[in-house]
């Protein structure tokens, strides 16, 4: 699949993107419950990265 595939949502990516599940697993604990509240909004691995990049951002 390559990042310009879109999937219907966080889960449907996870299940179709190994890179993107083993990056989503990685991160803490409360960004992962953020991204899950965006579930529907996080339609690529870009998407992921960005908006994970972003939340941990506001840790710093």
């Amino acid at each position: 699949m390559s990042q310009k595939d879109h999937c219907r949502g966080l889960n449907d990516l996870l299940s179709r993107n190994a890179q993107a599940k083993s990056y989503f697993m990685s991160l803490p604990d409360y960004v992962q419950g953020m991204i899950q509240q965006r579930n529907d909004r996080i339609t690529s691995e870009d998407t992921l990265h960005r908006y994970a990049e972003n939340l941990l951002a506001g840790d710093k």
